[in-house]
């Protein structure tokens, strides 16, 4: 195999941002003109995400391919150039399902199926097939060493660095230094433990990548070198910064990338990373603010907008703006407390979501934002409550609601696709991933892409009902955009509005710092203009 394998574990704690880590090492080796892919290994049991509630995982992304996966697949491709698929990601679910298929068929031949070597056999025949014709596959490990979970993807990828020779394989530790202010000082024994349970399962780390909230110095990186057997320069400060982006900066500015070459005996050239030293500097630097309000049911996570947290990100950075986001629950706050949490915002925004909770407080937002020229962006279920609002308010159709809702409402402007209709199992089941829409020439959304043709990433069940469709553009209501094969409206907007656009699809998965989606751009372009009018 000539593709380099690195692998990325992480201990003590979750959430200590392994993704971020594998995804701005992915960064550097492309500035080093590498071409790099990224795996991320899920220890649940779930064959994806896609039916998690986001508070507990998060946001679900979206591939190009319809696949439902981990939101680390999102930081994979707002750092790389990588485009992500279904072989990015897989899951415990996934391999016990494909080797249970393979026992029933017989294909084990009556032997006994166990974890070793059937299960990890799987989880390497995935890794190898994911790593094909890159010079670098990075390989995240989900969870923690020690879950028990884990246990079969840490066997399996043992069994890796045993296969190969020692220069195709590296084994890098994302732990933690935890700052104890009784005793003021660092902490290196709970990164001792961490190593020596991976040291147990047979992986010896080759990097540690070492969480911090402060500068570590040379005393406590020898501790850590002696007690995990790492070498004092492949010890790694991975201190907090204030944005996510300056990542790769510091990573680089500690020497990752010379030890990561050094180790997998890669020529390469030397790294580029001003693109992102640019982005940093427009973050930490901007000219002014403006405040968006985003309008949801899952504020309490805010994972769970996690690619729409960083698409209106990277629209700021792009124009030298802080964006302020206010996540605003329209159930808790809009319905049951009548307040008016948007009237402070300078341009208001509604993602997708699911089910019923929180619908009448967006359908409220959307007409103060319509009523009052106030920037609206709909995204999936934000195009569909806005069509109910204009549905009741203009059209005077009181009782127009979605089929999601009540599948017996007298004018339901949002149904089920007639193949939907006889769909029973809820996973992977939706409109997913890439689907093209034609845009009328001379519309809004159409400038803004500086094209009539367009392909965007769908997650969605429920879709405008076309039987409405003529009545709504008879009152003023432009469907801007359509999937001309299926029929469907794919985005809406209003004429004599200064900003209002509303899309069926998700933009927000293919914004990257380096290039914002024109979308969030021109959104928080006509906010500040919005705030600019009101001084």
């Amino acid at each position: 195999m000539k593709t380099k394998l690195i692998f990325v574990t992480g201990g003590v704690v979750s959430s200590l941002g392994k993704g971020i880590a594998a995804a701005s090492i992915g960064a550097i080796l492309e500035s080093r003109g590498l071409k790099a892919t990224i795996v991320k290994l899920d220890p649940y049991i779930n064959v994806d995400p896609g039916t998690m509630s986001p508070f507990q995982h998060g946001e679900v992304f979206v591939t190009e391919d319809g696949y439902e996966a981990d939101l680390d697949l999102g930081h994979y491709e707002r750092y790389t150039d990588i485009v992500t698929s279904r072989k990015n990601n897989f899951t415990t679910g996934q391999i016990y399902n494909s080797v249970i298929t393979k026992e029933r068929r017989g294909e084990y031949l009556g032997k006994t199926v166990q974890v070793i070597p059937h299960i990890t056999d799987e989880i390497k025949k995935n890794i190898y097939k994911a790593a094909e014709g890159f010079d670098v596959a990075l390989i995240e490990i989900g969870g923690t060493v020690g879950d028990i979970e884990s246990l079969p993807f840490l066997e399996a990828i043992r069994q890796v660095g045993h296969e190969l020779k020692q220069s195709q394989t590296l084994y890098i530790h994302l732990t933690l230094i935890p700052y104890i202010p009784a005793a003021e000082e660092l902490k290196t024994k709970p990164t001792q433990h961490s190593v020596t349970k991976l040291r147990e399962i047979g992986i010896q780390p080759d990097i540690l990548l070492c969480r911090t909230d402060r500068d570590l110095n040379d005393d406590i990186r020898r501790k850590i070198a002696l007690f995990t057997n790492v070498t004092f320069d492949a010890v790694i400060q991975a201190i907090d910064v204030d944005c996510v982006y300056e990542v790769p900066l510091r990573f680089h500015d500690e020497g990752l990338d010379d030890k990561i070459v050094e180790f997998l005996q890669l020529w390469t050239k030397r790294s580029n990373l001003q693109i992102w030293a640019d982005i940093v500097h427009s973050y930490k630097n901007p000219k002014d603010e403006v405040n968006i309000g985003v309008v949801g049911k899952y504020v309490e996570l805010k994972d769970s907008y996690k690619s729409l947290h960083e698409a209106l990100t990277h629209a700021g950075v792009a124009q030298n703006l802080k964006v302020n986001i206010e996540y605003i629950d329209s159930e808790a706050v809009i319905e049951k407390n009548g307040a008016k949490a948007w009237e402070s915002c300078d341009g208001i925004l509604i993602p997708g979501g699911f089910g019923e909770r929180g619908v009448e407080g967006k359908i409220e937002t959307i007409r103060f934002a319509r009523e009052n020229s106030v920037p609206y962006f709909g995204i999936c279920l934000g195009l569909q409550v806005a069509i109910i609002e204009y549905a009741r308010n203009i059209l005077g159709l009181t009782e127009a609601n979605t089929a999601e809702i009540d599948q017996n409402a007298k004018d339901n402007v949002i149904d089920l696709m007639a193949e939907q209709k006889s769909v029973t199992d809820m996973g992977a089941t939706m409109r997913l991933g890439a689907y093209p829409a034609t845009l009328v020439p001379g519309s809004k959304i159409a400038e803004i892409y500086g094209s009539n043709e367009i392909s965007e990433r769908h997650r969605h069940r429920y879709e405008v009902n076309n039987k409405y469709v003529p009545l709504l553009e008879e009152k003023g209501l432009v469907m801007s955009g359509k999937n001309l094969n299926l029929d469907l409206v794919e985005t809406i907007e209003l004429k004599e509005h200064p900003w209002f656009i509303a899309v069926q699809y998700h933009p927000e998965f293919k914004s990257k710092p380096t290039k914002p989606h024109p979308l969030f751009y021109r959104f928080v372009e006509a906010s500040y203009n919005n705030k600019q009018k009101a001084k």
